[in-house]
């Protein structure tokens, strides 16, 4: 029997892990550097996320800033949405109140007819209203 050399065993191991690596699946993901490398790169990646948090602030004002219009618009269009549901979600359960559904409706009918006789049944009242109008266009948008 021969002995087997320290360099024999070496190089055994050695083409073993040639071996385990040529028979990986092509894509698949390489080893990790060694640890000195990783912490540089721990440190560089920390040191990177640190400027970007330090300068966040100045990011979100330098976002408000140029995008403030459409910001408020949506933030309109958002609350405006939510308002005509809560007032509908209010008004649906007024109506499942047995009575209560049916006294608002006469209410709105006694109104829709005071208003029809009050401004619009005569030349001159329709007049009053379109003024009336005209005023509250001028106080809302101005001259």
């Amino acid at each position: 029997m021969t002995q087997a050399n320290p360099s024999d065993e070496t190089e055994l191991k050695t083409a073993t892990a040639q071996v385990e690596i040529n028979l990986e699946k092509p894509g698949a993901i390489a080893a990790l550097p060694p640890a000195k490398d990783s912490t540089a790169q721990l440190q560089q990646i920390k040191d990177q996320v640190l400027s970007v948090l330090s300068e966040l602030p100045a990011y979100v004002s330098n976002f408000f800033q140029e995008y403030q219009k459409a910001l408020i618009t949506i933030g309109l269009i958002a609350a405006g949405g939510i308002t005509i549901k809560v007032t509908l979600a209010v008004l649906d359960s007024l109506n499942d109140i047995p009575l209560l559904s049916t006294t608002f409706e006469l209410v709105g009918m006694g109104y829709t007819g005071w208003f029809v006789y009050r401004y619009l049944l005569r030349a001159s009242n329709r007049q009053e209203l379109s003024a009336e109008i005209e005023s509250f266009k001028e106080q809302v948008l101005g001259k």
